[in-house]
């Protein structure tokens, strides 16, 4: 005897909010596909897919990211359940979304044009097909929560990086001004950077100095009752 059997059966998905950061352009980056089957073939979708029988969602969203990006071991949060009975117009589907960080230059070009992704400035988006558009300012805002008091934004730089790429990375995900000076004397003084014997000197005659995130000197400080915090004015 089934249990449950009197009750109606829904589709569970997972949709993938991917962040990526243009260090060129200074920019936040949606990573988005057209979607190729209906309903509403044609238009600019979240990655995202239905749950297996054996998955947990943590899984499944794993699968999807891999699936369209090539990546493994990528910083994943679960964000938000949508359930609104008319959300998708061809089933009753339940969704939980997730946000993903990576490195672009990380990502399986080839692998992602096959799947006809592109990456938007989160300042041009297109419009988005059912929730997709709530999901990402969802997400959006919880990014800017956690980057304030995680060391999340790492994920979405090279390994090393100068303190200015840093501030104009934390800029461009805080959607403000933030005080450069404040800024600077707040992450030196936890502790958490390594100061490398190499300038970058593309954008500068002068050069800046590369720095590295130490984080197994952040995990250590943590243990001992260490908080970061980047909430700059």
């Amino acid at each position: 005897m089934m249990l449950y059997s009197k009750h109606k059966k829904y589709l569970v998905a997972v949709d993938c909010i991917i962040f990526g950061y243009d260090i060129l352009e200074k920019e936040v980056k949606l990573l988005l596909i057209k979607r190729s089957f209906e309903s509403a073939k044609g238009k600019w979708s979240l990655a995202g897919g239905f749950v297996k029988a054996e998955e947990s969602l943590d899984v499944a969203a794993s699968r999807i990211l891999h699936d369209l990006t090539g990546l493994i071991r990528v910083f994943l949060k679960q964000s938000y359940c949508y359930g609104n009975p008319d959300r998708d117009p061809g089933a009753r589907v339940i969704s939980a979304a997730y946000w993903a960080l990576i490195k672009i230059k990380d990502i399986d070009k080839k692998l992602s044009e096959r799947n006809g992704a592109h990456w938007h400035s989160l300042n041009q988006l297109p419009e988005l097909i059912f929730d997709h558009n709530d999901m990402v300012v969802r997400a959006l805002k919880e990014l800017q929560m956690q980057v304030k008091i995680k060391p999340i934004g790492f994920e979405l730089l090279p390994q090393k990086f100068t303190l200015v790429q840093l501030f104009d990375l934390y800029e461009a995900i805080c959607q403000r001004t933030i005080d450069k000076r404040n800024f600077r004397k707040k992450l030196l003084a936890m502790n958490i950077l390594e100061k490398l014997d190499e300038k970058e000197k593309e954008t500068s005659r002068r050069g800046a100095f590369y720095y590295r995130f130490i984080k197994e000197r952040y995990l250590k400080l943590k243990e001992n009752g260490f908080d970061f915090d980047m909430d700059v004015n």
